[in-house]
């Protein structure tokens, strides 16, 4: 049973101000969804909207919005063959168990194309 979706778009341009900051990285990534420094300023604006996109269709999904826990909590990574998937801190696993039961699966898929980025989070509860 589909416990929660959720959707975001980001304008990836508003990114390059964070970009330039890394406090502002540093407090709603992850370590392991950081570019490195030699990604272009293009490249990084789009790593990081779309991964933002993602953190707040979780958000939505799950039905907290953001609160219950801090965006740098849930990150994002590619299995072997490119897919995209969630990763999420203890106290999130705890929230998702909570809020849509142990067996909660969370799926994830994300786009972007120059000026936007987008993506979906879709929640199943299994009994």
């Amino acid at each position: 049973m589909i416990y929660g979706i959720g959707c975001d778009i980001a304008k990836v341009s508003r990114f390059e101000r964070w970009v330039n900051n890394p406090d502002l990285i540093e407090r709603f990534f992850h370590a392991e969804e950081r570019c490195s420094g030699t990604c272009g300023v293009t490249h990084a604006c789009e790593h990081y909207a779309v991964r933002f996109a993602a953190k707040e269709a979780f958000a939505k999904a799950l039905g907290t919005g953001l609160s219950g826990f801090a965006l740098n909590e849930v990150w994002v990574v590619h299995t072997e063959e490119g897919r995209p998937e969630f990763k999420f801190s203890a106290r999130v696993m705890d929230l998702l168990h909570e809020r849509a039961g142990k067996s909660a699966r969370v799926s994830l898929s994300m786009s972007h194309e120059k000026e936007y980025a987008v993506a979906y989070a879709i929640i199943e509860a299994f009994s």
